[in-house]
Formats: C-alpha cells, sequence, structure tokens
C-alpha cells in the first residue's frame, strides 16, 4: 500500500502528465525558446504598461518585495504576486494541469523537484542569461536538467550543520580543538555533553518530523557519485547497507543512548530553537531555516555571544547544502513573447543592478562571488557561507527523486518500523516515484 508522502508525489507527476496532454499551449515556446533567448538584456529598460505574475509558497509571500518594488520604480511594469496554499510542490502541479501558469515563480532548483513542472516544455532556458556566469561554483550546478538551465539562483542554498550553544560547551570543557571531524566523533562529543551538563546533547523534533532526515544524510556522505548516478538508473537501492546502517546508528547511537532531549518524539522546530537558546540543549542539526528562526527572535550581537556553527560529514569536518524554493526562481514559457522577455528582464535586474540591495534587505549570504554579502550577519551565517564552496549536497541534491526519509524515521522514532523496513519504505517510494516519472531504467 502506498503511503500519503508517496501519493503526494505521484500526484504531482500525474498533473504535470495530464498538463501536457490538456494543455494545447505547453511546449510551443520552452526549450525550443522563444526567439529572444541569449539576446541583449537591459535590465531597466521601459516595460510600461507590461504585467507580470508570481507564484510563490506561503512562507516565501514576502520574500521578493524589495526586488519587485525597485523593478517596478526602474521598468514601469507591474508585478504581481500570488502565494499558493500549503503543499506547495502539489498544489503548483494541480494549478499548471488546469492550464494556469505564472510568468514567474520560486521553485526549488534541485534534480529532484525542478522535474515536477516539466521544465522542457513549460519554462523558458537560461543558460545564455547574464548573470549566470557572476554565480558561484555550488550555485551554478543548481537549476540545470540534462543540460539545460531552468532556475536562477537568487539565494545561497541551506547549509546544513552543527548549531551549538557556546555556553554549555564551555561547562563541557569544549573548546573549538576538540570539534569532531566525523559523525563517530560528533556523537562522542554528544556522551561527553550528557555526561558533563545537565543539557541534553542534540533536540531532536519528532513532532515536526522533517529535521529527522539530517542525522542519516551527514552519514551518507561517504557515498561515492558513482553510487548515486547508479541510484538513479535504478542499479543501486536505498536498501544498502550504508543506508540501513546509517538508520540504525542514528537510533541506537544518538536516540537510543539517551543523546536526544526526553521528549524527542514531540518535539519541535521551535522548540528546538528555544532550548539551543536557554541551553536546555547543546547541539541542533539542522539547516539555514533554523538561523532564520534564530534571526527572527534575536539580533546578531545576541547570537554572536551564545550560539556557534560548525560543519560535519560522516568523515570529515565538512557542511551538506540543501536548495529549497527559496534558492530557485523559474520563468515560464506562455506564448506571449513580451511578457516572457520582461520575465527575463526581470531575472537579470534581480541578479544585476538589484542584487546588493535585495541582499542587503534581507540580510542573507550573496550567490555572486563578486557581491560581497551584507555587514551585520551573524557569525554562524558567515561561517556557512565559508563551508559552502566545499559542502556536499544533501539526498535532495543528488537524487532524482527525494524520497520522505522524515516519514519514515518518524514511524521509528514510535516503534513501528526498524531501520531496514525504513529503507525499504525509501526504496518503495523512490521507485514508485521514479517509475511515473519516467525515469530511465525503471
Amino acid at each position: 500500500m502506498k503511503t500519503k508522502a508517496t501519493a503526494v508525489a505521484l500526484t504531482c507527476v500525474a498533473a504535470l502528465a495530464l498538463s501536457a496532454c490538456s494543455d494545447d499551449t505547453a511546449g510551443q515556446t520552452g526549450a525550443g525558446g522563444t526567439g529572444a533567448a541569449g539576446d541583449p538584456v537591459d535590465p531597466t529598460a521601459s516595460l510600461d504598461g507590461v504585467e507580470l505574475t508570481f507564484w510563490t509558497a506561503q512562507n516565501t509571500a514576502h520574500a521578493a518585495d524589495q526586488v519587485i518594488e525597485a523593478f517596478e520604480e526602474a521598468t514601469g511594469a507591474t508585478v504581481s504576486t500570488e502565494a499558493i496554499p500549503d503543499l506547495y510542490e502539489q498544489n503548483v502541479p494541480t494549478r499548471l494541469a488546469s492550464g494556469d501558469r505564472p510568468d514567474l515563480m520560486f521553485w526549488q532548483p534541485s534534480i529532484s523537484t525542478l522535474p515536477f513542472v516539466q521544465p522542457a516544455r513549460n519554462l523558458l532556458p537560461l543558460d545564455d542569461e547574464p548573470w549566470v556566469s557572476d554565480l558561484g561554483s555550488t550555485e551554478q550546478s543548481l537549476g540545470v536538467i540534462d543540460g539545460t538551465r531552468y532556475a536562477a539562483i537568487v539565494t545561497s542554498p541551506a547549509m546544513l550543520g552543527v548549531y551549538y550553544n557556546k555556553d554549555v560547551f564551555a561547562e563541557a570543557g569544549v573548546t573549538e580543538a576538540d570539534f569532531p571531524r566525523s559523525y563517530d566523533e560528533l556523537l562522542d562529543l554528544g556522551a561527553t555533553i550528557r555526561d558533563e551538563t545537565d543539557a541534553s546533547a542534540f533536540y531532536e523534533v519528532g513532532g515536526d518530523q522533517w529535521p529527522l532526515q539530517w542525522q542519516v544524510q551527514v552519514q551518507l556522505t561517504d557515498q561515492p557519485d558513482a553510487w548515486w548516478d547508479g541510484l538513479n538508473r535504478n542499479e543501486e537501492s536505498w536498501t544498502d547497507p550504508a543506508v540501513v546502517d546509517a538508520i540504525t546508528k542514528y537510533d541506537e547511537e544518538l536516540l537510543g543512548a539517551g543523546l536526544a532531549q526526553d521528549g524527542y518524539r514531540t518535539g519541535t522546530f521551535t522548540g528546538q530553537a528555544e532550548a539551543l537558546w536557554d541551553g536546555s540543549s547543546a547541539m541542533a542539526l539542522n539547516v539555514t531555516s533554523f538561523q532564520s528562526q534564530l534571526q527572527a527572535e534575536h539580533g546578531t550581537a545576541e547570537i554572536d555571544e551564545r550560539i556557534g556553527w560548525f560543519p560535519i560529514a560522516n568523515s570529515e569536518a565538512r557542511g551538506l547544502y540543501s536548495p529549497d524554493q527559496t534558492n530557485g526562481v523559474v520563468a515560464f514559457a506562455t506564448g506571449d513573447e513580451e511578457r516572457q522577455n520582461a520575465a527575463r528582464q526581470f531575472l537579470a535586474f534581480w541578479l544585476g543592478p538589484d542584487y546588493a540591495d535585495f541582499i542587503d534587505d534581507r540580510k542573507i549570504p550573496s550567490v555572486q562571488p563578486d557581491v560581497p554579502s551584507p555587514e551585520g550577519m551573524p557569525q554562524t551565517a558567515v561561517d556557512q557561507v565559508e563551508a559552502l564552496p566545499d559542502a556536499h549536497g544533501v539526498f535532495q541534491a543528488r537524487a532524482i527523486v527525494a524520497p520522505e526519509l522524515h516519514v519514515a524515521l518518524a514511524d521509528m522514532i514510535y516503534g513501528e518500523k526498524s531501520p531496514q523496513e525504513v529503507a525499504e519504505f525509501v526504496e518503495n517510494q523512490f521507485d514508485d516515484i521514479a517509475r511515473a516519472q519516467g525515469a530511465e531504467g525503471f
């Protein structure tokens, strides 16, 4: 029996398949282009009377406000945003299937999620846009499917690493020289915290579920490129012993060893930030959304005084990057050449003359090496920027389907699945969705 998570993903695939069959305009201007792709773009050229639509998720409804306001003032265009209800990744394909489409949209620029909107049929290719060569090396690797760029990268991908409470570390006698250089050393550090302080070593988020995946993801960083390539061709499996061992280690050597807080089964994302801040937990393994949560509640000086960050992988002190839907913006092939060119101009403006103002307004890292990140970011954010160029990709960036590992891990922490059964759940979901997408080998 398929899980709800599998059903959601399959709904996305089915909706876009329906769109391709029922929408007579689909594909008329995709991949083959408007005839204007690659032509010079003047970011501030007049666009009086041109109206563009921009779809966002509910949590990114205001993320582009600064650039939209500046673009409208510079060009005379009008850009209207519409927040699509959650679940964003399910409801967008459903809207597209009905024949509705925006000019621009936030969308995760990963090989596992970008295909949900059938880019070759529905999106404008962006390979020759003036901003592409300005992106950093990691950002240039995102937004590309089958050798064609379909997404502009406007924000830095989330970084996965360990946030820690400096006071708890000091109480346990932990200095920077003691920072772990492998996952096993991270668990050893957790045991030290458990034994030397009243704090839990980690705060785990069983209630909100999605952060459960990160402890396992970190352990998969030694899997070679050939393994991921084989997985995407159905020649390798999520039931590989390395995956099962990673799940087992999380279950037995972290949760089973008392390294998480007592209420880890019902822990929440906001509770994790509160526990790290007040020192009832020493560490939180999470992505940059945790950084945003801290910055929403505390100033830079406060964060710098109390919270630190370090990267970690399975066998080295190296971070992981995780694309999300705030990182990428795609432009749709609507069949209206004026609007398509205006959408390209909007992206050129965003990643051109406005980019420094945009990142300064949001106090976020720059995706362009030649544009400095804003002053005043917490040191935790600065450390993540420095770790990005050498970071591993999480499986959302490496696998053609992003299975919902966290759903099965949530079952595991309640004793409803064994580590082997978690791996089998992930493998079955991965195969189902890859097959529905028509992936080669499935």
